[in-house]
């Protein structure tokens, strides 16, 4: 293992080869049965799969990357803080995708917003403006985010 490298807390199995890290894939028990948000309804008593969260999570496996969220800006987009973010560079970014761009050497988690010649990156939170980018800034969008990992903390 590279020296000064830290791993999550869990389960895992990894080794480094060069600058490749190698993970084992765990299989986690899956339930295809849908629960009910609602009123409850009778549940399966059965196994159907295991779900591979790396086959559920990332498309392209060579184009994903993980960012860790700091702040509240993406609150209403369920974005939270601490929250992890699943990050597609191979995926084009589209007006209204929720996009990592780099403004002027600063990483922000922002929805794309374009109209007409205008780029508009856009918070999720009333208390923070909208930020237009303008020729001066450098700018550029590292990936679109494509899922939000997000621990929930209520039933501690």
């Amino acid at each position: 293992m590279a020296q000064g490298r830290t791993w999550p807390r869990g389960r895992y199995n990894a080794r480094e080869r060069g600058d490749k890290t190698i993970a084992k894939r765990f299989l986690f028990p899956f339930y295809a049965h849908r629960i009910s948000a609602g009123f409850p309804s009778p549940a399966d008593d059965f196994l159907e799969t295991a779900l591979d969260l790396n086959q559920y999570l990332i498309r392209h496996p060579a184009a994903t990357f993980f960012v860790k969220v700091a702040g509240d800006s993406m609150i209403q987009a369920g974005i939270h803080n601490n929250d992890i973010l699943v990050v597609d560079r191979s995926l084009e970014a589209k007006s209204g995708a929720i996009v990592i761009a780099v403004v002027n050497g600063e990483l922000t988690v922002k929805r794309l917003r374009m109209e007409g010649q205008k780029v508009i990156l856009k918070p999720e939170n009333p208390d923070y403006p909208s930020l237009t980018i303008t020729e001066e800034m450098a700018f550029s969008i590292w990936g679109v985010v494509t899922s939000v990992i997000h621990e929930f903390k209520g039933g501690l």
